[in-house]
């Protein structure tokens, strides 16, 4: 891991430092996360089908956008957990909260995206 700071750069070259550093957090989450990958293989599939299906683009924009929200949370909940083991292994009740609330979040996410995409397909028949 680097430790380049984005924010000592300025103009295209900060641009492109920090495209570099997300690009490289996808890569990670990729690596290491077998819930990410799994969220990644359904949307390669749902975001097809989103675009395939024979709907206005607001309800096309909530079915991606219901998917995307998944990965996005996904990568916090991610976040969350890595952060929490780094200030400590040791089991605690905040640590527990932490980590319990960021798995909710996914749900959450999970439920609104399988929500979505029922109310938007059942409208077409």
């Amino acid at each position: 891991m680097t430790n380049v700071n984005p924010h000592k750069f300025t103009g295209s070259r900060r641009l492109v430092n920090t495209l570099s550093c997300s690009l490289s957090g996808l890569l990670v989450a990729w690596q290491e996360e077998a819930a990410f990958r799994q969220e990644v293989i359904l949307a390669i599939v749902l975001v097809p089908v989103a675009c395939m299906v024979p709907v206005d683009v607001t309800q096309r924009v909530l079915l991606v956008a219901s998917v995307m929200l998944v990965l996005i949370m996904e990568m916090i909940n991610s976040s969350i957990e890595a952060t929490v083991d780094r200030i400590s292994l040791d089991v605690h009740p905040l640590a527990k909260k932490a980590k319990d609330m960021g798995g909710a979040a996914v749900l959450l996410a999970l439920t609104n995206a399988i929500l979505t995409w029922i109310m938007i397909l059942w409208s077409l028949w």
